[in-house]
């Protein structure tokens, strides 16, 4: 079917993030300006979600899996080099579909680009044979494709998350179909062909739409494994879909990430990293700092060094120099941080700080709030928005451990303290995947970690050795002499 004709779908619908299908074509507006941005993506069809399933199964078992490991290593390095070709496109796409600023953007796609390196090492060093022995036998441990992977990408890192799920996939001689979000399809697409370019046809296959083409996907049986980033409420539903068949997931999903600031902290390095990672991507990242929890005696001055820096922060157009935060990327999500901000007013939240914000498009204003209880909405559910949220907790060590792990999530924790030995101590007591010790851990963290959520914040990993390992399963082939 000619992929510039609307598909099937004719009725207008409301989809997860308040964007519009209209006559087969995603609505896709500029948060920054409301303008509808063209051309327009056609939805997938249900037969065309088919065929690519069937196209994908076939490549997988006939060409893609044939490929030695290093033959498809060196394919997909070609697949990512290709994104520098468009990098100046991509990056002004993501500006346009969810309104990220352009340095932003550039870092995102800047990053995509470097996969092709040395974390491209280690993707296919996860996947090598390995070989055991004691002299009596030998026994090599190779890893099987599980066949067909579905990737369904998030909208806030609509270029970064694609690579970082799919490529692992696709080294385990996996076949792979991206389904990008429905609120930044452009830059999925420009992402996913860049890449299939340098793959045999039906290895990387590209299809467009929101939970109905997603839940087709997820429920076909000839789809072996799904890996997804997004919301915990949408991860559960692809589990349950999953469980029919016993397929493979692995599930990155939401976080109310809490930082614990202890008095012996550098309180102006910790004040500067509670706002950045507080508002960076207007606080649309899964591992948002989103509760602050500060030692009692440090209180009003580290409330202060908050604001003043909140003050710096510019919010304006994302194409604009010196502007630090763009729009939300829907209406929808700019009234969910309204109305718990709103709520956490009413129940007594004080407000340090609130930014002015341009009135046409998505923006939200940067707040500053203090005096929260854990019983307030904002302190238990995710913002995802441009909140600081500052609360208290009496210094030590056991009330930090509490206070950070009363939540059903566990992405990722930070603990500032100018003892590193405390630190640690608390750190392995906090259940979440990561917890950077006077650091944002995903920008600090070894390329070998794992990022993983404990608790409701996912299932399975991605990235890192035991990550890369997530797409393949382990098959032992056992010798009584040494194997060939």
């Amino acid at each position: 079917k000619n992929q510039n004709q609307p598909g099937v779908i004719t009725k207008q619908a409301t989809m997860v993030q308040g964007v519009e299908i209209k006559d087969g074509f995603i609505q896709n507006v500029n948060p920054a300006t409301g303008a509808l941005i063209t051309p327009l993506v056609p939805v997938s069809t249900p037969d065309q979600v088919a065929e690519a399933i069937t196209l994908a199964n076939r490549t997988q078992q006939t060409t893609w899996s044939a490929l030695p490991l290093p033959k498809r290593i060196e394919l997909l390095r070609e697949g990512v080099a290709n994104i520098e070709e468009i990098r100046e496109e991509l990056i002004a796409t993501i500006t346009k579909e969810m309104g990220k600023v352009t340095a932003e953007s550039t870092d995102e796609v800047d990053a995509a680009i470097g996969l092709k390196g040395k974390w491209l090492d280690m993707v296919q060093e996860a996947n090598e044979d390995e070989r055991l022995g004691d002299g009596t036998s030998e026994s090599v441990i190779v890893r099987d494709p599980l066949g067909v992977v579905v990737v369904i990408s998030p909208w806030n890192f609509p270029a970064g998350e694609i690579p970082l799920l799919a490529l692992p996939a696709l080294a385990a001689g996996n076949a792979v179909i991206v389904k990008p979000s429905e609120v930044t399809p452009l830059t999925g697409a420009l992402l996913t062909n860049a890449i299939a370019k340098a793959l045999p046809v039906g290895t990387l296959q590209l299809l467009q739409g929101d939970g109905v083409v997603g839940e087709q996907l997820v429920s076909s049986p000839d789809v072996h494994m799904v890996a997804m980033t997004g919301s915990s409420a949408t991860g559960k539903k692809i589990m349950e879909k999953c469980a029919m068949n016993l397929k493979r997931i692995v599930l990155e999903l939401g976080g109310k990430d809490p930082m614990i600031v202890f008095a012996d902290a550098d309180l102006d390095k910790a004040a500067n990293e509670a706002v950045l990672f507080s508002l960076s991507n207007a606080g649309q990242v899964c591992c948002a700092v989103e509760r602050i929890y500060v030692e009692e005696s440090v209180k009003p001055q580290f409330e202060q060094k908050v604001v003043e820096i909140a003050k710096s922060w510019k919010i304006g157009n994302p194409n604009d120099k010196g502007v630090n935060m763009g729009p939300m990327v829907t209406e929808m999500q700019r009234e969910k941080v309204r109305e718990q901000v709103a709520k956490a007013k009413e129940c007594g939240a004080k407000v340090l700080y609130k930014s002015d914000a341009p009135e046409k498009g998505n923006f939200q204003a940067i707040t500053v709030l203090s005096e929260l209880k854990q019983d307030m909405l904002i302190q238990t559910d995710e913002t995802f928005g441009p909140v600081v949220a500052l609360a208290t907790f009496d210094g030590s060590e056991e009330e930090a451990v509490r206070l950070a792990n009363d939540t059903e999530y566990g992405l990722a924790s930070y603990v500032y303290t100018g003892d590193l030995e405390k630190g640690g101590r608390v750190a392995r007591r906090i259940r979440s995947g990561q917890v950077g010790i006077n650091c944002y851990s995903i920008i600090k963290a070894q390329p070998k970690c794992p990022w993983i959520g404990h608790k409701q914040s996912g299932f399975g990993s991605h990235s890192g050795m035991d990550g890369f390992r997530s797409f393949s399963v382990p098959k032992s082939l056992v010798f009584t002499t040494n194997a060939p």
